[in-house]
């Protein structure tokens, strides 16, 4: 496993140790593949994650959302269970899966259907940062005594 170190970083630059741990955390999440997931953008501000939990039931999965990133967590009890398998090949090991978001994107729902735990989001950017169209006046030239000529 390859990891790189950014602890010079933070030595000679002030106030971009949040970015060096995003680029930290974005190379611990390439490594894992489990689980595997989408990520859709379903609007002009509205996006959908999808990820597969198949054999997950919803009370051991936890979604929380602190300081634009949000993580999703599956932990599967200790199974005690005689079970005897012949072949095991569905992966049911726990999970952590974070994803950051950009700032005004806010979690609006969350639903487990078929294997597959959506999460909706949406970015709502307050009305002092909505783009907005100004008016251009135009002076009006007062009227001319006739003879003269505009400059």
């Amino acid at each position: 496993m390859r990891t790189i170190d950014f602890s010079p970083l933070y030595r000679s630059v002030v106030g971009f140790d949040r970015l060096a741990s995003l680029l930290e955390t974005a190379s611990v999440d390439a490594a894992t593949g489990y689980p595997p997931y989408n990520i859709e953008r379903t609007d002009e501000n509205t996006y959908r994650v999808e990820i597969a939990v198949a054999g997950f039931r919803p009370e051991e999965l936890n979604i929380e959302v602190k300081e634009n990133l949000l993580t999703v967590t599956g932990r599967k009890p200790a199974n005690d269970d005689q079970r005897r398998f012949l072949h095991r090949g569905l992966a049911e090991r726990n999970f952590e899966r974070r994803f950051q978001l950009a700032d005004y994107v806010v979690v609006t729902e969350a639903a487990l259907a078929d294997g597959l735990l959506s999460i909706s989001l949406k970015r709502e950017l307050p009305e002092a940062l909505k783009p907005r169209r100004i008016e251009i006046t135009t002076s009006v030239q007062p009227n001319l005594i006739e003879g003269e000529k505009a400059a």
